[in-house]
């Protein structure tokens, strides 16, 4: 039997756009805030429209993509996961850390709608993405319920942390400067706690981009609230 390479050439067949132009208040996981848009555009090798035939016939799609945003000479074997406090170290192949061997994430989102543009041709509106605006996007396969779900699976130390939520409020009138389209998907981002998960000082001030905003808040226990929104 040939052996295979040690090492191969990925390539980038498209990006994504969406409301984070830094990783500051990403959502740890894809699906967590389904309200959040993204288009994914694909490179002009990959925009033949044959590539996506049968794929409106389902609902949720995978990303295999790169974390073009931490990308590292090097890795290490142990992590500690932010959900844990960043004081306990877990193997890396535990968790979906950016800081590993090969920097690829995977993500499964709701495929919203394929529109053919005259531009850049096909691209796919896609819902609850996990991903920095302009990550490169390796590789997307079906998402299919009958292989891809596991009800009974065992969820590991992630169990601790899933239904960590905080009440958001904001004055009337700073939420009427964020866009009506926007809205829903920014109070699920808020909602689900964007500060890095060490960090717990009431009277400290973070600040998030978000689709052309600037977001002020503070966190005292489970109450986030907005002081600011201005236009970046």
């Amino acid at each position: 039997m040939q052996q295979a390479p040690e090492a191969m050439t990925l390539k980038v067949i498209a990006h994504i756009h969406t409301a984070f132009p830094t990783k500051f208040g990403i959502p740890r996981q894809s699906g967590l805030v389904e309200e959040l848009r993204g288009e994914i555009i694909f490179t002009p090798e990959y925009r033949n429209p044959d590539a996506l035939r049968g794929l409106e016939d389902f609902s949720h799609i995978w990303l295999v993509w790169q974390f073009s945003g931490a990308v590292r000479e090097s890795w290490s074997p142990t992590v500690r996961p932010p959900r844990l406090g960043g004081n306990t170290r877990v193997g890396v192949f535990a968790t979906r850390s950016p800081f590993r061997p090969n920097p690829l994430g995977l993500s499964s989102v709701k495929l919203e709608a394929i529109e053919q543009r005259p531009d850049v041709g096909p691209v796919l509106i896609v819902r609850g993405a996990d991903l920095m605006d302009g990550t490169p996007i390796y590789d997307i396969k079906p998402y299919i319920p009958y292989a891809d779900c596991h009800p009974d699976a065992a969820e590991g130390f992630t169990g601790q942390t899933r239904t960590h939520h905080l009440e958001v409020s904001c004055p009337e009138a700073l939420w009427q400067t964020v866009p009506e389209a926007d809205r829903a998907a920014l109070q699920g981002v808020l909602a689900s706690d964007p500060r890095p998960s060490y960090q717990h000082d009431p009277q400290r001030v973070y600040g998030m981009e978000f689709a052309g905003l600037e977001v002020h808040f503070t966190v005292d226990g489970a109450q986030l609230t907005v002081r600011d929104i201005t236009l970046l």
